[in-house]
């Protein structure tokens, strides 16, 4: 990146151990590395000397990286002097943790305000990232592999003579000699083939048992421990062996988090074969071969098929895959993600604009919100499967998709925006049930472009009788809960708040920042849930006061108390997820005793609605909302 002219500074350890072994600052480094004094080693429980950091802290920066785990105390302590400093900076947090664990107080409570206040994230393996979203990150993480060096003459330097049949294969293998590296296993392989042959690089606890285990097997002279070879030596490493294995065990609180040692070798022109321990199957699958973890047979097998017959088709994925984690792509990558999270982003004033329905039933009405945008590019998505629905779609030449089941309103969203051209394109969501003109539109998409920070804007909305309808709400939450069961709701301010998903368009950028729906929820709140994470990320949200469209509402569902139990589930999903379980236990008692308080003093249908709804809170939403659809 500095190579690319931008600003960096990075402040790291003046010395560090790995793996056991002291590392040291090189003395020649860049005038912008910064080395700073740490306390501590567990690389979770470590401090920084708070002056170097106080300092650069105290700089103009468009953006702050802290490459730490969000749980670590480290973490907590850069947040802390960032807040202290006054730093306005947005930040982006890393993180490979790849095993769901609940970390203890405070530590849990660290990783959740790290993350909920994060502009970005990126992570080496998806499963980091999947966790990172369970914990409160709002936003979509950015899966960034770790960065090898790819030599010049790579496809040049790999052995050649273990083509034949018959001739000797030399497996490799990099890493800690430690049991959940599989270097068992591999022995018990290379003792299984009579052809293979073993070259250990590493060193561990285990060194002084390979020779003995291998004289066990019988396989003394099959077996060569080199011992730890200096990453400038890794290069003659790679092109004395013909194959490399990974053979990692997975235990309960360790699993492969990359595999940087895979990339590497297919860097070199290394056939790879790896077992299926944590990320490996991401990293090498495609481009080697992954096997059970501890089956020595399996990997045996494995071996010979990546040194013989499968070698060529290997060595050339392996190439493409070691490209993918060159620097350059990895750099382009972060470059990506910090002015995603700066704000910096280059917007395409013209950016194309495309229009998604999702459907369930009513042909007729899904007609008349169609007609009028024909002349834009529209997909519809049929929960329904009405084959009068797909012949509707073919008469006006719009995109039909047809799931094959009711997947709810967020996961059908999905599906479109997984389809080609929509990953670049603004999008606009239009209820069934909802009317709004092209020329409209194209003026909201005007008005979209207007302002960078806007992630969606709404038009305003009338009913069929022409009144206008309520569209910008404030996000809920367990205080507007309360406020709302005194009767002071119409006091909450809704300016840094939501604009409903009848007629919605999305702009490209936040869609990628922030990723898709929650496909949890299935009807209801889910553009609330999304317009919400928007907000965490600094996104806001519009309403385009001289477009106007037309909403009938609930217009694909004829059962009030079925649709209120939805409204009220989705409501209590994102309570929970936003608010945890104390969140939504002070909501649900609000909500609660305000319709108890109505069903007391008011009369016909609004007092009878209240008392439908203080059941529904006394029972839980979500568990009435189960009833319904176990006898749907």
């Amino acid at each position: 990146m500095a190579r690319r002219g931008e600003d960096i500074r990075l402040i790291t350890a003046r010395e560090w151990h790995a793996g056991g072994v002291p590392v040291s600052l090189d003395t020649d480094a860049e005038p912008w590395v910064l080395p700073a004094r740490t306390f501590g080693r567990h690389p979770a429980l470590f401090l920084y000397s708070p002056i170097p950091l106080w300092r650069a802290l105290g700089g103009d920066w468009d953006v702050i990286d802290i490459h730490e785990e969000p749980f670590a105390l480290v973490t907590a302590e850069i947040l802390l002097l960032r807040w202290l400093r006054r730093q306005r900076a947005p930040y982006v947090l890393y993180s490979a943790q790849n095993i769901a664990k609940r970390y203890p107080v405070p530590f849990r409570w660290f990783e959740r305000a790290a993350l909920r206040g994060a502009a970005g994230l990126s992570v080496c393996n998806s499963a980091a990232g999947e966790i990172c979203v369970a914990k409160g990150f709002p936003g979509a993480p950015t899966l960034i592999p770790l960065g090898v060096d790819a030599a010049a003459d790579a496809g040049m330097r790999a052995r050649a003579d273990s083509a034949s049949t018959d001739a000797p294969v030399v497996v490799g293998f990099v890493g800690r000699l430690v049991e959940e590296k599989g270097v068992q296993v591999l022995l018990e392989a290379v003792a299984a083939q009579p052809r293979l042959r073993a070259r250990l690089a590493g060193s561990g606890p285990l060194a002084d048992e390979i020779v003995p285990r291998a004289e066990a097997l019988g396989i003394t002279d099959r077996v060569e421990l080199v011992g730890a070879v200096a990453p400038e030596r890794m290069g003659d490493f790679y092109a004395s062996i013909d194959v490399l294995a990974v053979p990692s065990i997975p235990t309960p609180r360790w699993t492969e988090q990359f595999g940087r040692v895979a990339v590497e070798a297919m860097a070199s022109g290394v056939p790879v074969v790896s077992s299926d321990a944590g990320a490996l199957p991401d990293v090498v699958g495609g481009a080697g071969l992954v096997v059970p973890h501890s089956d020595p047979a399996a990997l045996a097998g494995a071996l010979l098929r990546a040194s013989g017959a499968d070698r060529d088709a290997l060595r050339t994925a392996g190439f493409a895959r070691a490209a993918e984690c060159s620097w350059d792509a990895v750099t382009d990558q972060y470059q990506r993600l910090y002015r995603a999270a700066a704000g910096t982003s280059t917007d395409a004033g013209h950016r194309e604009l495309r229009i998604v329905v999702v459907a369930y039933g009513g042909p007729e009405m899904l007609r008349r919100a169609l007609e009028p945008v024909t002349a834009l590019p529209v997909t519809v998505v049929d929960n329904s499967s009405m084959p009068e629905i797909r012949e509707l779609c073919a008469d006006l030449g719009v995109r039909y998709i047809d799931p094959g089941a009711n997947l709810g309103f967020g996961a059908a969203v999905n599906l479109a925006l997984r389809e080609p051209g929509h990953a670049d394109a603004d999008v606009l969501l239009l209820n069934p049930d909802a009317v709004i003109g092209a020329d409209d539109v194209r003026l909201l998409h005007q008005r979209l472009h207007a302002d960078p920070m806007l992630a969606s804007v709404g038009p305003a909305q009338v009913d069929e009788s022409g009144k206008s309808a309520r569209v910008r709400w404030p996000f809920p939450s367990p205080f507007g809960s309360w406020v709302d069961a005194l009767g002071l709701g119409r006091m909450r301010s809704d300016r840094h708040g939501f604009v409903i998903g009848s007629v919605l368009l999305l702009r490209a950028e936040a869609l990628a920042q922030v990723g898709g729906f929650d496909e949890r929820f299935f009807l209801y709140a889910e553009e609330t849930d999304w317009a919400y994470r928007a907000h965490l990320l600094g996104w806001r949200h519009g309403v385009v006061e001289e477009v106007q469209a037309m909403h009938v509402g609930a217009g694909t569902s004829s059962d009030p108390r079925r649709r209120d139990a939805m409204f009220f589930a989705s409501q209590e999903r994102y309570l929970r997820k936003h608010f945890g379980a104390g969140g939504w236990a002070s909501a649900r008692l609000a909500a609660w005793l305000g319709a108890s308080a109505r069903a007391l003093v008011l009369r016909g249908e609004r007092g009878a609605a209240a008392r439908r709804r203080a059941a529904l809170y006394r029972l839980g939403p979500v568990r009435v909302e189960a009833r319904f659809r176990k006898g749907a």
